[in-house]
């Protein structure tokens, strides 16, 4: 199976997706997070600009008027990648890695 480099601007993130997995799982894979809530193409929370590329998408008619999809306007959560992609996504960003937990303190320790 394929796998395309896409490259998410401004931010200059870089990241690999294969054919069978949308822009979005294979972003958070590579340890970047886009917007998003519903996941199913119809919230729109993750639209993003497709400057390069081409995308296949999942669903069959994903939230998008045919207007926003001449202007190039793509959903990350439904959108597999066809080619190398350079995508617009100003809310993009590296995922923060956890803080780690708190110590807590032992119970019930002999002394």
């Amino acid at each position: 199976m394929p796998a395309f480099p896409v490259l998410v601007q401004p931010a200059g993130l870089r990241f690999e997706a294969d054919a069978d997995t949308t822009l979005l799982a294979a972003a958070q894979a590579a340890g970047i997070k886009l917007p998003s809530s519903c996941r199913n193409g119809t919230c729109r929370a993750c639209m993003c600009l497709l400057l390069a590329g081409q995308v296949a998408y999942r669903i069959e008619w994903p939230g998008l008027s045919r207007d926003e999809k001449d202007e190039g306007w793509i959903l990350p959560c439904v959108a597999q990648a066809r080619s190398a992609l350079a995508l617009q996504s100003l809310q993009a960003a590296p995922i923060e890695p956890a803080p780690p937990a708190p110590a807590r303190p032992l119970t019930g320790a002999r002394r």
